[in-house]
């Protein structure tokens, strides 16, 4: 029997899936690591910290099938920093998808108005070049030193088969590459300072790029080139086609919408990304989504607290701003922040709580009405999926259905389909997912609550301009 190993690379902790060719999980295993942030809005980590938690995890869930194990899909966290010297070492911590440091350059590469007709894409903080930028302009004596560049699951895929590779999807993250025609933009590496042969070679994320080397102990292992985490988790939720859509409640949480062809009228609210299928998506990302709950339960209340026991759906009166680490889309502020507005001396713990599944719906609808879109039916994933209070709220807030996938695991699910489809068992990633991802209804969009929640949003929109000259 082929047995496919699927890696979500995340941001707080790697973890991977064991599947079969149908899809079955046979195992599972995570490994947790550290962020640091030696200054405010710092966000970086050991890359050798992923190498490990990697090679854990092929360690277990291979145990005694490792020649059955055929192929190793990897996804993982977008936008991160990785340069590495002449003898590929790690030059300094990688620079996350979080870190807000690079506000300048920012404001520089957006004040040349020409990033969109070379990227399709406007820079964020969050995006790759910036931040080689700030390398460039604070540490001249470690830029100087770069022979190569990576996003953080393409450093695994180096120190896994030697081969120096990326994918669109993840590229396109990057605000290196040329997005409509799949290339890197030679304009964007010239702005940069950079050269293309510091840069990876592309390929479609199903398509096979090397074998893992021996030491690794997987004799017939192949590794795909993979996928940024959003598009993997796609992939995974078998969210593919124009009218799709999935919603990501992770530590960040994303609106990913698919399009068969490449997106010229959205504007610049959304990112305009390759998709792991071979096509193209539009995406809003806010930065804090079930963090803003992990923080407000277990680090302000310190409690073991679920869900609202009788939540008054949109009438608590209390609005929640879900800006903790700054706000990506639409505002593009990384001196956003997080507030609640509208407390009273009636206002409740239950209350409170509430208002924070609310504000990250809320912001998530923002991202949704910035680049025109309309959604009736969603996918859901992440750890926020769970909470049956959460998937009403966006049910209601959004105005579409919610649905669920049978397996929980997104990315690392994506990553074994991509595994599966480079190693033939499939001919196509619509061919797999189609065969393997069950989809069920979790919540039905209420027209009364829908139109609650639109009255609670109205003034939700007001909040953010208000408070912007505050941040």
């Amino acid at each position: 029997m082929n047995f496919y190993i699927g890696i979500d690379l995340g941001t707080s902790a790697c973890k991977g899936i064991l599947t079969d060719r149908e899809g079955r999980i046979l195992g599972e295993h995570s490994v947790s690591y550290p962020v640091s942030s030696p200054f405010t809005n710092w966000s970086e980590q050991s890359p050798e910290d992923w190498y490990n938690a990697a090679v854990e995890i092929l360690r277990v869930l291979s145990q005694g099938r490792e020649k059955d194990v055929k192929g190793v899909g990897i996804a993982g966290q977008m936008h991160g920093l990785v340069l590495l010297d002449e003898h590929d070492e790690v030059l300094r911590p990688a620079i996350l998808w979080n870190d807000g440091r690079s506000t300048e350059q920012t404001a520089y590469l957006n004040s040349l108005g020409v990033l969109p007709d070379y990227t399709g894409n406007i820079a964020f903080p969050g995006f790759t070049a910036p931040k080689i930028l700030w390398v460039k302009e604070n540490e001249p004596e470690i830029f100087a030193k770069v022979r190569k560049i990576c996003l953080p699951k393409d450093y695994l895929a180096y120190r896994l088969t030697g081969v120096f590779s990326s994918e669109y999807s993840d590229a396109a993250g990057m605000l290196l590459l040329d997005v409509q025609n799949k290339c890197w933009s030679s304009e964007m590496c010239e702005i940069c300072g950079i050269t293309q042969d510091m840069l990876p070679t592309l390929y479609e994320s199903y398509e096979a790029t090397g074998r893992l080397m021996e030491e690794y102990g997987l004799p017939e292992a192949i590794l795909c080139a993979g996928a940024g985490d959003n598009a993997g988790a796609a992939i995974g939720t078998a969210t593919l086609r124009d009218g799709d859509c999935s919603i990501s409640l992770g530590t960040s949480g994303t609106v990913f919408l698919p399009c068969d062809e490449f997106n010229t009228e959205c504007g610049t609210a959304l990112h305009n990304f390759a998709h792991a299928n071979g096509k193209y998506h539009l995406m809003g990302c806010i930065l804090s989504a079930a963090s803003c709950n992990k923080w407000w339960i277990k680090d302000i209340l310190d409690a073991d607290y679920g869900d609202p026991a009788e939540p008054k759906y949109g009438q608590t009166g209390v609005y929640f701003l879900p800006y903790l680490t700054g706000e990506r889309c639409p505002h593009n502020d990384v001196n956003a922040r997080g507030a609640f507005v509208g407390l009273s001396a009636g206002t409740s713990r239950e209350d409170m709580s509430l208002a924070v599944l609310e504000g990250v719906a809320y912001a998530l609808r923002d991202c949704v009405e910035a680049g025109g879109v309309r959604i009736d039916r969603a996918v859901l994933c992440g750890g926020g999926a769970v909470s049956k209070v959460w998937q009403t709220v966006l049910a209601n807030i959004l105005g579409a259905d919610i649905y669920l996938t049978k397996s929980e695991q997104g990315p690392s699910m994506g990553g074994a389909l991509l595994a599966m489809t480079a190693c033939k068992e499939y001919e196509t990633v619509y061919e797999a997912a189609d065969a393997i991802v069950e989809k069920t209804l979790a919540v039905k969009c209420d027209p009364r609550l829908q139109q609650i929640y639109d009255r609670g949003y109205a003034t939700y929109k007001k909040l953010y301009p208000a408070l912007k000259e505050v941040f």
